[in-house]
């Protein structure tokens, strides 16, 4: 760690200063400090794999980089992003094990091995895996035993192994069941041929041998991992096992690679802890037949490894704010970016999609405030595909929603279980600002009725769709009206007597057009056995005291001086604005009051 230090006088600077000069102290001509400013700037790297501490690939080793990803990115590729720039090249070292010791020798070395995030401490590579069949010639130390394995392996082939219990291959097997049987015998068994032919592979049995293979191959999604070849004179058994198994001296048997802690890239043996070679030693007595090596290795990591806020890092300017977060909406992911990130756009949405892909198929940006009375927004497609119809999955319920003619927020999620988790199943529920249902249909699985209206057309549409889709169209009654005039027209009517439950979810209006309450039971009597429902309203409130502020507003939507009013905060939308929800019980004098002279009715 590098540390330097500055110290200023606190009087004597009008604005911060970062030095990077050793430190030293100032007297003259300024007079004694009264006070110290110290700084420290530190150039340590945090632990782990870090785009800083890796080493870009060579010319002659790009080749390499198409080995770690699978699929070329097709979006954005006219765009200044030149995915083999984040390819990193780190010098480890790593403990050749037997196969069968990997596991248990990981456990007790935990402390000790690379662990590093989505990097296997257990690694394999082409050459450490050998076949059973191979592995027995393997096991004979003398030329005598090996030529008697050679011997036995070619009586097999040539059939002459079936007094000596040794099995005949299935093509010698089904012959020498057509030679044993006579023609009644094939008469007798007519599919003989068929159940002595080798049964044929499934393409799910093809497909898991293939997953098999693929285990000690080099390509990987996001790394490889190579053993570097240090060029010693050892037994070669290319020939015999293929290409990758030479140099593998002594060893017998399928091997694995235990990938140390990157501070040991450059030790030797004897420079490993006391603890590693306390443990290998034990290990050694346990059973004299373990053999264990240490070899350098080389881990690339390509971009697909390096997550989402490392690379904008990188690509941005020093001292911007990274992007880091998102709301996602199905497949289609909603930007909010800052003025100073619209010059860098696509590139921050081309990063957005290959580190979220396939779960986000589209990135898009917000690029005005919701100012129409259909809560639509203004969206700009920067990346994907250009379709902003996607399938939103919440409380088990299923919901089509079109972004560029319905409102959706899946933030809003928490609020709602929490809303919904208040009803059982003797409520009826009045949405007042229902949008595509989020809150109707999931309320709609609990209580008896629900009553759901939107102003937007379009959004009335797709909660029909909802409904049908989520199979709760005999349970929910749509409307399209505006919300003052589907209060007042519920509440007139038989309905609204036995509605227990109004949700008003228009944060910007909601609390003003709570007016549409006041004399909603003019034309009735007292005695009528009306319910008073009580009313969840939402709200926005930038004040000092929102609390405060969205009760003062509320109560002058009611002209009522006193109302039980149970407030909560939902979440900070902006620096300064909070969304709030408040509920209470619809009061008497409001519902028999005089028609607000300011609705029209």
């Amino acid at each position: 760690m590098v540390s330097k230090l500055s110290l200023f006088r606190a009087n004597s600077l009008a604005f911060p200063i970062l030095s990077c000069y050793p430190a030293r102290f100032f007297h003259k001509p300024y007079p004694s400090p009264k006070a110290l400013i110290l700084c420290v700037f530190s150039t340590t790297v945090p632990y782990g794999p870090s785009l800083l501490k890796g080493k870009k690939l060579a010319l002659d080793d790009l080749r390499l980089a198409p080995i770690g990803r699978d699929h070329p990115g097709k979006i954005g590729d006219s765009l200044p992003l030149n995915e083999d720039d984040f390819t990193r090249v780190f010098q480890i070292s790593a403990i050749r094990v037997p196969a069968k010791d990997c596991f248990a020798l990981e456990n007790r070395l935990r402390g000790h091995l690379l662990n590093w995030p989505r990097i296997r401490n257990i690694a394999r590579v082409p050459g450490d895996e050998i076949e059973q069949d191979v592995l027995k010639l393997l096991g004979r130390e003398t030329e005598e035993d090996q030529e008697e394995d050679t011997v036995s392996v070619d009586r097999r082939i040539s059939g002459k192994a079936q007094g000596d219990g040794e099995r005949l291959s299935p093509v010698l097997h089904r012959d020498q069941l057509a030679r044993t049987f006579n023609s009644t015998g094939f008469l007798r068994f007519r599919n003989l041929a068929k159940i002595s032919r080798p049964r044929r592979k499934r393409k799910t049995e093809k497909t898991e041998e293939r997953k098999e293979n693929d285990k000690g191959s080099r390509r990987n999604e996001f790394a490889v991992v190579e053993v570097v070849e240090d060029g010693q004179e050892t037994e070669d058994f290319e020939g015999l096992l293929g290409q990758g198994y030479g140099n593998r001296g002594s060893w017998r048997g399928s091997t694995r690679l235990l990938l140390l802690d990157d501070k040991y890239s450059g030790d030797q043996v004897h420079d490993l802890p006391e603890a590693i070679k306390a443990l290998f030693t034990e290990a050694k007595k346990a059973d004299a037949s373990l053999t264990f090596e240490l070899v350098k290795c080389r881990l690339t990591l390509f971009y697909d490894y390096w997550p989402m806020n490392e690379v904008l890092e990188a690509v941005l300017p020093k001292g911007m704010i990274i992007p880091s977060a998102f709301e996602m909406v199905g497949h289609i992911a909603h930007l909010n970016l800052r003025d100073e990130h619209l010059p860098y756009k696509r590139l921050i949405a081309k990063v957005v999609l290959d580190k979220n892909q396939p779960k986000i198929q589209t990135v898009v940006n917000k690029i005005d405030p919701i100012h129409n009375d259909f809560r639509t927004m203004q969206l700009e497609v920067l990346a994907g595909n250009h379709s902003l119809v996607t399938l939103v999955v919440e409380n088990g319920l299923r919901f089509h929603v079109d972004l560029s003619r319905v409102y959706w927020n899946s933030k809003l999620g928490t609020e709602r279980q929490r809303l919904l988790l208040s009803l059982d199943q003797n409520d009826v529920v009045c949405d007042v600002f229902a949008g595509v249902g989020p809150i109707a249909l999931a309320a709609a699985r609990i209580v008896k009725r629900v009553y759901a209206n939107d102003l937007n057309p379009h959004a009335v549409e797709f909660m029909e769709q909802n409904s049908v889709v989520n199979k709760l169209e005999k349970r929910i009654e749509i409307f399209n009206m505006d919300g003052r005039r589907f209060i007042k027209a519920m509440f007139s009517s038989d309905k609204g007597q036995k509605v227990t439950q109004v949700v008003m979810n228009l944060p910007k209006d909601a609390a003003e057009s709570l007016d549409a309450f006041r004399g909603v039971y003019n034309d009735r009597q007292r005695d009528e056995g009306l319910s008073f429902p009580t009313i969840h309203v939402y709200g926005f409130s930038k004040a000092t005291d929102p609390e405060f502020d969205f009760h003062e507003r509320i109560r002058i939507a009611l002209s009522e001086v006193a109302v039980d009013v149970k407030m909560r905060k939902v979440r900070l939308v902006a620096p300064g604005k909070w969304m709030l929800c408040a509920s209470f019980i619809l009061p008497k004098s409001v519902a028999f009051s005089k028609r607000n002279i300011n609705y029209v009715g």
